[in-house]
């Protein structure tokens, strides 16, 4: 019997090793959006237990009424993913144009666009969700301001596409287009 544990670090890092001049920056990226999941499924999954259901009085950029939960779900993926200095800026569903990283915080050559919480409607009726992310490499060169450019890419150009969907049990899939890990 193996003693060998896959955990998602070790294949995250397995992959990376496959690229002999990567530099770290995806593999940091893509450990970021997991904890963040981690931290998001910790919420959804004591929602009940908690006052972080129903709405939260605002609304997103498309007038969609936000809930509780999305509210801190945009905050924390904006958070963590500030903070790793492997991006540029991100862009989320819930907020109107790019998330500039701010100015003290190292910039890296990624974009993230995600929906923190998709399906957020179905909350309340204990119906999946999930988070949606999108990783792009920046196309303006690093001494100017990102622009719209940088983040209207065709979906050919994505570095890696995934989702993480929370309920009994979360589970983050994603791909490099090599294939899909999950």
């Amino acid at each position: 019997m193996s003693s060998f544990v896959m955990t998602l670090n070790r294949h995250i890092v397995q992959q990376e090793r496959l690229y002999p001049h990567a530099t770290g920056a995806f593999t940091s990226l893509l450990s970021d959006i997991a904890l963040t999941a981690k931290v998001i499924s910790h919420q959804v999954n004591k929602a009940g237990l908690e006052d972080i259901l129903g709405r939260a009085g605002t609304e997103n950029v498309f007038g969609e009424k936000q809930q509780k939960l999305d509210v801190y779900a945009n905050e924390a993926m904006i958070r963590s993913l500030a903070f790793s200095g492997t991006l540029c800026a991100m862009a989320s569903e819930e907020n109107e144009g790019l998330i500039p990283i701010p100015a003290d915080y190292p910039k890296g050559k990624y974009i993230c666009c995600f929906d923190p919480l998709d399906g957020s409607s179905n909350i309340d009726v204990n119906v999946s969700i999930g988070t949606i992310f999108s990783i792009f490499r920046r196309v303006t060169p690093e001494d100017t301001g990102v622009t719209d450019e940088d983040l209207l890419q065709p979906g050919y150009k994505q570095v890696c596409a995934g989702y993480v969907v929370y309920g009994s049990s979360t589970i983050l899939v994603y791909t490099t287009g090599a294939g899909v890990h999950g």
